[in-house]
């Protein structure tokens, strides 16, 4: 494992990522595509096969030694999420399949409980599908009506119109932390505030915030806040969702099965308590542990730390694509975190992303579920490159050798 320094170490960071230690049509892999899901070190990898290799058995209901070591393995990566963003109580953190899942959990308990017709639910113009959809189909539903705040051309929530649309007495304000499109870090404690203040629940898309910043719940005052464990070098199909205690007691559970239970009669059913109430059935055990796994890595590393080194990258990125006759950076926020949406000229993203994967480099092309947000922008789509812990200058050498060669293929 990394041993900490006050020099970031990519070297010895990159060698614990074997996936790096390949070529890609005959060209050493340059993965720019984080922002989608991240790769994972050989500590989760490993984690995953220690599960299946010595101890696997389900969880929660067996008295054997296979269950109990799962079950203390399952829960304390419970207890590493808790300290990770701050949650007051272990009850508070929900396991769930992603930040999709978590999102939509809200939506049709808490959302199908409180939203009547009328009700106004707040989203923002940056939000991926994942946080716009679950909100439309819950306003079809139930005769509520949504209303968006504003960006601008840079990417930039426009406050004073989110202000105003406070005035409204919204039910809930959901927007995302991190702009998985553009990068745009939104002040996410002074818009909660905001919102608290005029009596509306907050629902918060942590999904790209959670691989690049420090999250702390609890500083945030936010009601529910969701994230996945693959953008953070966990594996996929994991996923947490945080919910204020008081919330989480008073909704009711989604899905019915095994181990939300208390008790089960033929005609009815009480239901167990928090967390559990809302973890229906068998749940990505090995995942779920190897979750803790990857953000034990992270805060060996040092999250600032690695807020830090990507910040560079995005920088010293920029800086040099803007060399690149027609370049135009689609997202241009003061605060943003390791991504870097563009455009060239008048060609298509999807053209460039093909013939950049010819030369090893693995960028994300397309509307990145924000099809909204390019509708306001008034473009097809962008590519994307995003970096993550293992990304290196080097790497953002070669890849502008990459680009550069690609534009001129291309123009």
């Amino acid at each position: 494992m990394i041993q900490t320094d006050l020099k970031y170490d990519i070297e010895r960071i990159r060698r614990d990522f074997p996936i790096l230690n390949q070529n890609v049509n005959d060209r050493p892999l340059i993965y720019f595509d984080n922002a989608a899901t991240s790769q994972k070190p050989l500590a989760v990898i490993e984690s995953l096969s220690n599960y299946y290799m010595h101890y696997n058995s389900n969880i929660h209901r067996g008295v054997h030694h296979l269950a109990q070591l799962a079950t203390e393995a399952y829960e304390n990566a419970r207890t590493k999420i808790k300290v990770h963003i701050n949650a007051s109580k272990r009850e508070e953190v929900i396991f769930t399949y992603g930040t999709t899942d978590g999102i939509n959990l809200v939506a049709q308990t808490w959302g199908r409980k409180n939203i009547s017709a009328g009700d106004t639910i707040i989203i923002s113009a940056l939000e991926h599908h994942s946080n716009m959809v679950p909100w439309q189909m819950l306003a079809e539903e139930k005769g509520a009506k949504i209303k968006v705040i504003p960006v601008s051309d840079e990417g930039v929530l426009d406050q004073k119109a989110y202000a105003e649309l406070l005035n409204e007495s919204p039910k809930l304000v959901a927007f995302n932390h991190v702009s998985n499109a553009l990068g745009t870090i939104n002040p996410a404690k002074e818009m909660i505030a905001a919102a608290k203040a005029v009596g509306a629940v907050t629902v918060i898309d942590g999904a790209q915030a959670i691989p690049h910043l420090k999250v702390d719940v609890q500083d945030l005052d936010c009601d529910f806040y969701a994230i996945s464990g693959h953008k953070a070098y966990g594996p996929t199909g994991t996923g947490v969702l945080f919910g204020k205690e008081a919330l989480l007691d008073a909704m009711p559970p989604w899905r019915g099965g095994g181990e939300m239970i208390a008790n089960v009669g033929y005609q009815s059913a009480t239901y167990n308590v928090l967390p559990y109430k809302f973890e229906a059935g068998t749940p990505s055990i090995a995942d779920t542990i190897a979750l803790g796994v990857a953000l034990d890595y992270m805060n060996e590393i040092g999250v600032e730390n690695i807020a830090a080194h990507e910040h560079d990258l995005t920088v010293y990125a920029t800086e040099q694509m803007m060399n690149i006759p027609g370049m135009r950076i689609i997202g241009t926020a003061p605060e943003k975190a390791g991504v870097i949406s563009f455009l060239v000229g008048e060609l298509h993203p999807f053209d460039i992303g093909t013939l950049l994967d010819k030369l090893g480099v693995a960028v994300r092309t397309g509307h990145h579920c924000a099809e909204p947000l390019m509708s306001r922008l008034q473009i097809p789509g962008t590519i994307r490159a995003s970096f993550g812990a293992y990304n290196s200058r080097n790497e953002v050498d070669s890849f502008m050798v990459s680009l550069d060669r690609v534009v001129g293929m291309l123009l």
